[in-house]
């Protein structure tokens, strides 16, 4: 096209649980550029969510490619991308072959739920056999639990890739094989992106970085390297793994499509990439993303803290060389996802923003709680077996209260997070900054000031996920003089205002409800039970 512009923009591609976006921003944050594309879900039996891994590598391709035209739509060149970031859904698991390239099944989605049994499997073993932590020395019970957690930061859970892998290995024959053969590649979704992006059995680039491989249960928090005991505890092989890397270096270069030739240089994970996109770089700073599920992770700087109330160490970002940024974690398998079930299963609503028209329909839930536990309870209940629980139920309930439960179990479980995250770090949130398609109802931001008894800010651009890996990439070749290791680089990045929803809710009506959602939960746990098969 002739007479286009050049620019200096930055790219990211975001592969979320259900879609894929490209966003290109520039120095401010604004975006220039974007595509999004959902692509199949596939749920073959109750609590398994699969992907195609060709699926979702195909929709990343198209993201790329439209939105590129859509850059040259708005008059600028497509040379005016100069380096791209890649953010992802966090513990879904992909296999695939060395020698084809190909997927050897489809992939195994974090709040895929079917690996209770591998669960249960895994805590008898480490309850009875332990962890091997040197030669000859091994720990079980108790202090076995607590070794696996000092040298990973997680607990054994359905949500970790380890399980998903080992699931794979023994009910998929070619996995099985192909892990016995060293042939099995393995990874989370950036891993898979990342080489199918660089040219797949071509240049056979197979990394991982820091974030990502601290949600794995294989990686040691402390030496940022897949750990050997915990390598031999889940009996995996090495061969299989990728080289880690920073979340913040460059990587390869694409190898086909209209931006043929652009350095890869930024990856995280889809919660680091938000804090980042937040910039909560510091010790003490908060955010919480609200999506299919929500994440709230808390800053710690360098230091590592064990969490003794149900939260999880993990890295939040690592400069190339520089020493590794840590955060605590509480996670919350569903939150935009109950929405999503309101609407497509239980056809309560016909779209997800009117979800919040009908809840402000309704002045209380009438004494109805909703403890959405689809695939079990994550933080900081850590309870596989829990089940969904709607309760408080009468003839005077309507879809109305039911969607208003929906918005307050969003707002219980955040605060939940935050009473244990309170209790390890000993200091009080004032604010919460928030980002996140949920974040788009007012009425769910109020209700979660409300039952959270804190401020939540919500800022204008809440790209914040894209924005965090297309930061990191753009800081790996200075693009615009930025630095994440230097905040104050960053300071023309994202400055559009926000908006306040600040508690209104009396105090006891507050702590009456969160009594009322204790109990509720109380009585959704241990409904399943795995068994070691």
């Amino acid at each position: 096209m002739a007479n286009l512009k050049q620019g200096e923009f930055v790219g990211s591609l975001d592969c979320g649980t259900t879609s894929t976006r490209f966003l290109v921003f520039d120095k401010y944050a604004n975006i220039v550029a974007e595509h999004q594309l959902e692509y199949p879900q596939y749920y073959p039996e109750p609590s398994w969510h699969e992907q195609d891994p060709d699926e979702l590598m195909e929709s990343c391709d198209i993201c790329i490619t439209e939105a590129t035209k859509a850059l040259e739509a708005a008059g600028w060149a497509k040379e005016s991308i100069k380096v791209i970031g890649i953010t992802n859904q966090r513990e879904s698991a992909v296999a695939w072959s060395r020698k084809t390239g190909k997927p050897l099944c489809r992939l195994i989605v974090w709040d895929d739920s079917r690996t209770k049994n591998t669960v249960a499997h895994f805590e008898l073993k480490l309850n009875t056999v332990g962890i091997e932590v040197a030669p000859g020395v091994f720990k079980k019970g108790e202090e076995g639990i607590q070794a696996l957690r000092q040298l990973s930061g997680l607990p054994i859970s359905t949500y970790f890739s380890a399980i998903k892998l080992r699931w794979m290995i023994g009910h998929h024959e070619n996995v099985r094989k192909a892990h016995e053969e060293d042939d099995l590649m393995f990874g989370t979704v950036e891993s898979w992106i990342v080489y199918r992006l660089t040219g797949g059995t071509q240049k056979n680039l197979h990394i991982t970085d820091v974030t990502n491989a601290s949600r794995t249960l294989l990686m040691n928090l402390s030496t940022l390297e897949w750990d050997p005991a915990l390598l031999k505890f889940f009996e995996i092989k090495d061969s299989v793994l990728p080289k880690i890397v920073s979340s913040s270096e460059v990587y390869g270069e694409l190898a086909y499509g209209p931006l043929k030739g652009v350095k890869i240089a930024g990856l995280a994970g889809d919660q680091q990439a938000a804090l980042v996109g937040n910039k909560c770089l510091k010790q003490g700073e908060a955010k919480c993303t609200y999506g299919t599920g929500a994440f709230l992770l808390f800053c710690t700087g360098e230091e590592i803290v064990a969490s003794k109330h149900g939260l999880l160490s993990t890295v939040a970002y690592r400069d190339g060389n520089n020493k590794p940024i840590y955060a605590l974690e509480g996670s919350i398998s569903v939150a935009g996802s109950a929405i999503k079930w309101l609407r497509d299963s239980m056809k309560i609503v016909s779209s997800a923003p009117e979800v919040n028209t009908l809840a402000e329909s309704v002045p209380s839930t009438g004494g109805v709680y909703f403890v959405t536990a689809f695939s079990g309870l994550l933080a900081p209940y850590w309870d596989p077996g829990a089940a969904g629980l709607l309760i408080g139920l009468s003839a005077y309930t309507t879809p109305a209260h039911i969607a208003l439960a929906t918005l307050e179990a969003n707002a219980f479980q955040t605060r939940a997070i935050l009473e244990s995250m309170k209790l390890d770090s000993k200091a009080e949130l004032k604010h919460l900054m928030v980002d996140g398609g949920m974040t788009n109802g007012d009425k769910v931001m109020s209700v979660l000031a409300d039952l959270g008894g804190f401020t939540v800010i919500r800022p204008e651009m809440r790209e914040s996920t894209a924005l965090g890996s297309a930061l990191l990439a753009g800081s790996a070749v200075r693009l615009h003089g930025w630095d994440i290791s230097k905040p104050e680089t960053l300071a023309e990045v994202n400055t559009k205002g926000s908006l306040e929803f600040t508690p209104s809710m009396p105090e006891p009506e507050r702590e009456k409800r969160w009594q009322g959602w204790q109990r509720a939960v109380e009585r959704s746990k241990g409904w399943e039970e795995g068994v070691d098969e």
